[in-house]
């Protein structure tokens, strides 16, 4: 598979992805317009092993809400995603079986190289 899990209002989800020069061949889901089911989220965990690495503490619900606070398991993490699409970190980037998760530029990088050199 690959694909691209994105917010398309979100600037350094654009930047990344030029960046990034995604294929066309990819499959681009704007999370905000097609919210991600159970059974991606899975996928997703399934290359990560954890649905706190897929986790957004930058979401303005994860503050107001105070959950820093809260002590919080994979499950919850997994919910809390499935519930509100911003507790997503963004952008996910599968390519295969390789899968990028955020915007830091190792991250970034990473996800460049693993597209472009194959």
């Amino acid at each position: 598979m690959q694909k691209v899990y994105y917010l398309s209002s979100c600037d350094t989800c654009k930047r990344v992805m030029d960046e990034i020069e995604i294929p066309s061949s990819f499959i681009k889901q704007d999370i905000k317009v097609q919210g991600i089911t159970e059974e991606e989220l899975d996928e997703l965990f399934n290359l990560t092993d954890s649905y706190e690495d897929l986790f957004s503490r930058r979401a303005k619900l994860y503050q107001e809400r105070n959950l820093k606070d809260e002590n919080l398991l994979e499950e919850d993490y997994k919910g809390l995603i499935l519930e509100h699409y911003t507790f997503l970190k963004r952008p996910v980037i599968v390519n295969n079986d390789k899968i990028f998760i955020g915007s830091s530029p190792k991250t970034v990088a990473a996800a460049k190289k693993s597209i472009h050199n194959n």
